[in-house]
């Protein structure tokens, strides 16, 4: 039994070993910014010119408490356009992905409650990033930490 085990560890160490830290902060960055921007997409035309359904599903569907609709649809649009563009080039990684996150909390807390598994598997993409960083193959790592190892 303590061989079976030794080769278990041993085989996850070498499959460990072929998967860099880079790759899965590349995944996380690129698949949670996909659907940010995406969602994004969906609240303009053209650019960034916001469409009237926009302003009518903040009205009614994505109503917050403290915050007018027509400021909380031009913060969430340009947020879900901006901060992904950020993920995707790695620069400024963790804001970027703590304001994600923050979204997301509001999402979960005041739109959708009942949607707790989606939002959870976003903190699940969003949270390596704060706490991580956008890894080494990010724009971060290569303007703020030059000669790092």
């Amino acid at each position: 039994m303590t061989m079976l085990l030794s080769r278990g560890a041993l085989a996850v160490k070498r499959l460990t070993a072929l998967v860099p830290d880079a790759l899965l902060l590349l995944v996380a960055r690129l698949g949670i910014a996909a659907v940010f921007f995406q969602s994004g997409r969906t609240k303009v035309d053209g650019l960034l010119h916001i469409t009237d359904g926009t302003y009518e599903l903040f009205r009614t569907e994505y109503a917050l408490p403290l915050v007018p609709p027509e400021i909380a649809a031009h913060a969430a649009t340009y947020s879900e356009h901006l901060f992904p563009i950020l993920l995707v080039l790695g620069l400024f990684t963790r804001p970027a992905a703590l304001a994600l996150l923050g979204m997301t909390a509001v999402i979960e807390i005041f739109v959708y409650p009942d949607a707790w598994a989606t939002h959870l598997s976003w903190a699940g993409l969003l949270l390596p990033l704060v706490f991580r960083g956008g890894g080494d193959w990010s724009l971060d790592r290569l303007l703020f930490r030059p000669n790092a190892a």
